[in-house]
């Protein structure tokens, strides 16, 4: 099973045929002709800038228990520290979410550019989604309730370097490594639009065949599945379960757009997507407490496994 290529200016019936097939699989497809090749050759360079920036620079904005957003080097993923570290922000056009960015001071053109890359991309995740509604054949009150709000999506620059993210002097009673620089997990929301260098290690599970590769390729957006996406489609689409293999020779950077519903929006099988004979397979839960409870378990270790939608699931 591989990875397909959609051209979202001019989709071709047969590749649409190859998205369908890879979302009842692991949930991955690649972008082009999106038009935006300028503005991630930017992007690419203020990530650098940032996480090459003095390491008080970056301290200065890092998270805290009360906001998730700014620098963070020692996220949780399956109670598992990952090897990476990551500046996380939401829509900074909106002043009702800009309140609570934090953003680094010395370096210039740093904000403007995230602020283009956030309004571009959120208009990226809109025509992706056209994509996936017009696959799936969905009328309008599905397309309606199937929806990506910017007010609640958020974007992460990623630093995976080659060994421990975290200072040495600063390593004391944290949480062990894990064997994968980034464990396997999904994302909660809707979709997620990706950017990966040509460093290479985003490997996707296959449902038919295990872990595969999701190979860097020049001037593609990669786009994955997530957690909403599942439920609504009442497991038709899967949300993509991916990991991140460990850097041994070089760093490697990505960028994901996290396209959310809107926060009140209660996520649940649609009921078009069900038929007459089937039944939906999850309860009804909120989407800004299940994104809340995932997002407390990404900082520190509840104790137990991160919140999934098999939580919700009806079990017969």
């Amino acid at each position: 099973m591989t990875v397909p290529v959609v051209n979202i200016a001019d989709p071709s019936a047969t590749s649409i045929e190859a998205l369908d097939l890879a979302c009842r699989d692991h949930g991955f497809f690649l972008l082009e002709g999106h038009g935006l090749d300028s503005l991630i050759d930017s992007m690419w360079r203020e990530c650098a800038r940032f996480f090459d920036a003095d390491h008080e620079i970056r301290t200065a904005i890092a998270r805290d228990a009360d906001n998730p957003l700014g620098y963070f080097d020692r996220e949780l993923t399956k109670r598992k520290r990952d090897h990476k570290q990551v500046f996380d922000y939401v829509d900074p056009s909106n002043p009702k979410r800009d309140r609570f960015n934090r953003w680094p001071d010395g370096l210039d053109g740093f904000q403007s550019t995230l602020t283009s890359f956030y309004a571009e991309f959120a208009k990226l995740a809109d025509r992706t989604l056209a994509l996936l509604h017009n696959t799936l054949e969905l009328g309008s009150d599905s397309r309606a309730v199937m929806a990506n709000d910017p007010a609640a999506s958020a974007v992460r620059l990623n630093h995976y370097p080659v060994g421990d993210p975290v200072p040495e002097n600063e390593r004391a009673d944290l949480v062990e490594l894990g064997e994968t620089a980034l464990g396997y997990h999904t994302d909660p929301g809707v979709l997620t639009l990706l950017l990966q260098d040509q460093t290479g290690g985003l490997q996707a599970e296959s449902r038919s065949e295990g872990w595969i590769d999701v190979p860097p390729r020049p001037g593609t957006i990669v786009v994955n599945l997530a957690d909403a996406m599942q439920v609504w489609t009442n497991d038709r689409y899967c949300a993509s379960v991916h990991r991140v293999l460990p850097m041994t020779a070089q760093r490697r950077f990505s960028i994901p757009y996290f396209s959310n519903p809107p926060r009140d929006t209660t996520i649940e099988p649609l009921p078009e997507l069900l038929g007459d004979a089937q039944s939906a397979a999850y309860r009804p839960f909120v989407w800004s407490e299940f994104m809340q409870a995932r997002s407390d378990d990404n900082f520190t270790d509840a104790g137990a496994e991160d919140a999934q939608i098999s939580d919700y699931l009806i079990r017969s």
